[in-house]
């Protein structure tokens, strides 16, 4: 390592330095300030922002006064629109989907279709939220920019999809589905109609409105024993 006598400026470039611009820079205020303000609330609110307007209808402005902090303070703590939107993603999945893995727990085929598609019913309208899936209005049509976030949103309801044709195929081994049942089929019937739950949902229909849609697509499930709840 050189001695720092031996360092000299290229004169050609920084012959304007003077001492005094060094001291003025030691004296500015030093950065990482604590926040003023609780990332996990920050985030609650985004959330909802982006649950009640999907992705590209949350404008910068919309998320910033539902946080109540400035773009910079948003920026910071994380990162651009759609990093704040995969994180506000993982705390949707996390606070609103627990039905989905007590369902998978069931140990019949009939208690876990139940769990699934009632849990859902339940979970689409419970009073606070915006109602519907944020998998599913987050983004169903948007902009070539939005494309990676579309993607995301739609890989996830598939990975949902394979973890629910996976809980059919189990069943179908220990005989509780029909031998000429197709768990690929009704795995893509389950999802198809949580997924247009989750649309009713959004545009006001009710828990009683969505279960009786759940009662419906029971009644008609292969080798139903009586599941749908009176």
């Amino acid at each position: 390592m050189k001695p720092v006598e031996s360092f000299n400026f290229p004169t050609a470039r920084y012959k304007t330095i003077r001492m005094s611009d060094v001291a003025v820079k030691k004296q500015k205020p030093e950065l990482g300030r604590p926040r003023s303000f609780d990332p996990d609330t920050a985030l609650d609110r985004a959330l909802q922002v982006f649950w009640t307007k999907g992705y590209e209808g949350a404008s910068l402005s919309d998320l910033t006064r539902a946080m109540r902090i400035n773009r910079p303070s948003l920026y910071a703590a994380f990162g651009d629109k759609e990093s704040l939107f995969r994180k506000a993603l993982d705390r949707y999945m996390d606070r609103e989907t627990p039905y989905w893995q007590d369902a998978i727990n069931a140990p019949t085929l009939g208690e876990f279709v139940q769990r699934l598609l009632y849990g859902a019913a339940d979970a689409m309208c419970r009073a606070g939220t915006p109602g519907g899936c944020l998998l599913v209005q987050g983004a169903l049509a948007c902009s070539a920019e939005a494309e990676p976030v579309r993607r995301e949103l739609i890989d996830r309801r598939h990975e949902g999809e394979l973890a629910i044709r996976e809980r059919l195929k189990r069943a179908k081994r220990e005989g509780d589905l029909p031998e000429r049942a197709d768990p690929a089929a009704l795995g893509q019937y389950l999802t198809t109609i949580m997924q247009g739950m989750a649309v009713q949902a959004a545009a006001g229909a009710s828990r009683s409105e969505l279960r009786r849609v759940v009662d419906t697509a029971l009644r008609g499930w292969p080798g139903n024993r009586g599941w749908a709840k009176k």
